[in-house]
């Protein structure tokens, strides 16, 4: 190890022993559900370090960045092997091929079903993707596994992104119309009234239909369908750049929320 990788080291040990003992001192701000307030403060600070190892990849690539994200994945491929566990093998598995085991796990044993032992082959087939020369089994559960999903979500995404997508498209160009008349004399800006529905539903099929005409590459685009073509443009770069700045949102709100727990739950500058 490098002489300032050293250096860096011990001053990162001694910033997380004195934040560590500096929290527990601080009485006033230590939670109330805590043990006690020195294993609160170091679950705090090593919590507190775990984020700042984060952040620290803003800067570049570096050895606290990488432990941090190690014990991330670490500790949720454990956690999702534990659920998977205790509900899929110990809640549904074991009551419906063992009494035994359901009675050693605890768990009401249910009636027997021999067609369960077909996962569980195909489950320590799955395993064998460990060994080096059986590896070649697992290939059998994973095709299974591939298939089952595809077939599955097949019907789910068919439901959801194209059925209810295309349903959801056909609205109404004039919503409750009643004539001229009556629309004139109710005429309001509300955004639950006739106007405002109405052209609501306009841009919506004016889009749609721009957006269609875009990739409808088997006519030039020029004249009328050129200028809807270069509207169904626009369409999409607005559609996009909202998807995108959604997703900024989410992440700025996640940092924020990571900045109110490091001056607020660690270093209690703001209340």
């Amino acid at each position: 190890m490098k002489r300032s990788s050293s250096i860096v080291l011990v001053a990162v040990l001694i910033a997380f022993v004195a934040g560590w003992l500096t929290r527990a001192g601080s009485s006033s701000s230590v939670s109330a559900t805590a043990s006690s307030p020195l294993a609160d403060a170091f679950y705090v600070t090593l919590a507190a370090f775990l984020t700042l190892a984060i952040l620290s990849f803003l800067y570049k690539d570096n050895p606290y960045y990488k432990f941090a994200e190690h014990l991330f994945v670490g500790v949720s491929a454990a956690y999702w092997m534990s659920v998977g566990f205790w509900s899929t093998i110990v809640g549904n598995l074991f009551p419906r091929i063992s009494s035994g085991l359901s009675a050693y796990f605890g768990v009401p044993f249910k009636d027997f079903t021999i067609y369960y032992f077909v996962p569980l082959v195909f489950g320590v087939l799955l395993l064998m993707r460990l060994s080096s020369k059986a590896g070649w089994l697992s290939r059998w559960s994973l095709a299974f596994i591939v298939g089952t999903t595809a077939g599955l979500n097949l019907v789910r995404y068919l439901r959801s992104d194209f059925i209810t997508q295309v349903s959801n498209t056909f609205v109404p160009l004039l919503v409750n119309w009643r004539g001229s008349g009556a629309f004139f004399s109710d005429f309001s800006l509300s955004a639950s009234g006739q106007f405002a529905l109405s052209l609501s539903n306009w841009v919506i099929f004016l889009g749609v239909f721009c957006g269609l005409v875009y990739f409808f590459f088997s006519k030039e685009h020029k004249g009328f369908f050129g200028g809807a073509s270069k509207m169904g443009i626009w369409i999409l770069m607005i559609t996009f750049g909202a998807s995108f700045g959604y997703t900024v949102m989410g992440r700025i709100s996640i940092l924020v929320g990571r900045l109110t727990f490091l001056f607020h739950n660690w270093l209690g500058i703001i209340d």
